[in-house]
């Protein structure tokens, strides 16, 4: 088969289509034949050579497929091949075959396409074990998601609005905000012209955000501990801005309000497969009734793994970014 690999940490330039030695399931896995899968930041860190998989992962970038299956390791049952899937992956979604724990499959939702079903896996378990099972937002609180544009971003709105959450999102232009409001966010902030603090404040008389769902990390950290509400809680699941920030323990305190941080990828398996079965049983109905959608940007070859990384880099889309396998 082929696979992206990277010889060398880099530039996008890094990535090489090149030909490896096909996966065998083990234990409890399954192989699925990729059709295709998404670009994620923790790609474009990978690349860099700043986020290497777990142990035993593959070295291949990819957190995220879809395809059919291929065939069946030792041990599991409840799939057949030939079953359209999509998966949660700790890596190896860069290639034309991966092989994945039976616990990270997902069936294509109805009334999704199967290419568009790789934009799914990432987000929706990151979304719900996040705001759902950790901060527990609840029908009539307030949600501010940062990066609202983004394939987290988009997931966010959808879901929070779909259990009755006010959405508050940020952005960085016009036409990203405007696409947020098309999926039912709230209250709009561009971030490069408002202060979203004083904007959060203002749209709840005060209150503040229940709960904030955080890509930037270090940067945003004082200034989301401001705009909380009292017994508000802060998930932070990026570090575009930064590792090292300064706390107001103060602050929290006063408001009775919690700071969690987590990641999915380097989770034990059976942690991975709760996550999994919660979004088949909470987020796939939605899913086949129309109520949430896959946003995808754009589908690229697989081959040029490059250009969307590029495309990723520049954050000109909106949504996800697929690759397709040929």
């Amino acid at each position: 088969m082929h696979a992206i690999t990277i010889p060398e940490p880099g530039g996008p330039e890094a990535l090489v289509w090149d030909e490896v030695p096909d996966p065998v399931p083990g234990e409890g896995e399954v192989l699925v034949d990729v059709v295709a899968s998404a670009v994620n930041r923790a790609d474009l860190l990978q690349r860099q050579g700043h986020y290497d998989p777990p142990p035993g992962a593959s070295r291949y970038p990819g957190l995220e497929c879809s395809g059919r299956i291929a065939a069946l390791g030792p041990g599991v049952s409840g799939w057949a091949v030939g079953d359209q899937v999509c998966a949660l992956l700790a890596g190896g979604g860069y290639a034309e075959k991966v092989a994945v724990p039976a616990g990270q499959l997902l069936p294509v939702p109805e009334n999704v396409d199967l290419r568009q079903a790789a934009a799914l896996p990432e987000v929706t378990c990151t979304v719900w074990s996040n705001v759902f099972m950790v901060a527990h937002l609840r029908p009539g609180e307030t949600f501010l998601v940062h990066g609202g544009s983004s394939g987290i971003g988009t997931m966010a709105i959808q879901l929070a609005k779909a259990v009755g959450a006010k959405v508050a999102v940020t952005a960085g232009t016009k036409e990203k905000l405007d696409y947020c409001s098309e999926l039912g966010a709230d209250i709009l902030i561009n971030y490069r012209e408002q202060d979203f603090v004083e904007e959060i404040k203002r749209a709840t008389d005060g209150a503040g955000a229940d709960v904030i769902l955080d890509n930037m990390g270090a940067k945003y950290l004082d200034r989301n501990v401001r705009a909380l509400a009292v017994s508000g809680r802060l998930a932070i699941i990026g570090m575009q801005g930064g590792v090292k920030g300064e706390l107001n323990i103060g602050a929290l305190m006063s408001k009775r309000a919690a700071i969690t941080a987590t990641s999915l990828r380097a989770r034990p398996l059976d942690e991975k497969a709760a996550v999994v079965a919660a979004v088949r049983e909470h987020v796939w109905p939605l899913l086949a009734d129309g109520n949430v959608r896959p946003v995808v940007d754009r589908e690229m070859p697989m081959s040029d793994a490059a250009a969307a990384h590029r495309v990723v880099e520049e954050s000109g889309h909106i949504g996800k970014v697929l690759l397709v396998t040929p």
